[in-house]
């Protein structure tokens, strides 16, 4: 009951940020919603929050722009440096790596976001949905027929039968969606990218709960009743809109600079 009512007290919120808000607001949510996640992820890994606060909010002010490649190359020096004064230097290194990692991961993806809403922001809705209705499909039919584990060290729950089936479902909406969107591409189009970015989310889900698993931790947070984090919640949307843009970028749909 508590993901459903979270579910029905956020759904609106996200619609009106990615379709109807001013882009001030637009961009002050995604900066809000990537500094709790890179909170949660800093947390579980222990790595230095306060350097990647200010590298992944110049990351996403600054998103595809000629500064990005000099500001990554700056922000891993910087990390690196933090380990000088670590009691453990291999501790110290590794946590610096996982830093680094961390503001690509979390500040990274989001920046994507900030492209495909230039785009469209149907394009958005598109990157983000798709894994929501993905893993409906998937969680339905894994547990009315699922046998066969998917990836049984990382994520005990999940199927190939609700992975398959989670895929199919996630074809149809992709396919329907592009339509009732007027996005500008084939019902075909619209099916291939939902599945090329639903089986992106699926990576980015296993990857986030074999971070956990690494960790030694069971959930990202608690900010959201019923659904854990918000890594928890938008891991595969992490990974789902890098891959949506990209597929744009490859097919000829090409976004406008970042605000």
């Amino acid at each position: 009951m508590k993901r459903v009512i979270t579910a029905v007290v956020l759904v609106p919120f996200a619609l009106y940020a990615v379709i109807w808000a001013p882009p001030w607001l637009f961009f002050g949510a995604i900066c809000a919603l990537a500094c709790i996640c890179f909170h949660e992820y800093a947390t579980i890994t222990k790595t230095f929050a306060p350097l990647g606060y200010v590298a992944g909010l110049l990351f996403l002010a600054l998103s595809l722009t000629n500064a990005v490649p000099i500001l990554v190359i700056v922000t891993a020096l910087a990390a690196m440096s933090t380990s000088l004064w670590a009691d453990d230097l291999k501790q110290g290194m590794e946590r610096a790596s996982m830093l680094l990692l961390g503001i690509l991961y979390v500040f990274g993806s989001w920046s994507t976001a900030t492209s495909l809403h230039n785009l469209n922001p149907y394009w958005l809705l598109f990157g983000l949905t798709i894994n929501w209705v993905g893993d409906s499909g998937a969680f339905y039919v894994g547990k009315n027929f699922g046998k066969h584990k998917l990836a049984p060290t990382v994520s005990p729950g999940k199927t190939w039968e609700g992975t398959i089936g989670g895929a199919a479902l996630t074809v149809v909406y992709g396919a329907a969606f592009v339509v009732a969107a007027k996005l500008g591409v084939a019902w075909w189009m619209g099916g291939l990218l939902a599945l090329l970015c639903g089986s992106a989310g699926q990576l980015g889900d296993l990857a986030e709960s074999a971070l956990k698993r690494a960790y030694g931790v069971k959930d990202s947070g608690t900010i959201l009743p019923g659904h854990g984090g918000a890594l928890d919640r938008l891991d595969s949307s992490l990974f789902s809109m890098p891959a949506l843009l990209a597929f744009l970028n490859l097919f000829g749909v090409t976004p406008h600079p970042s605000l």
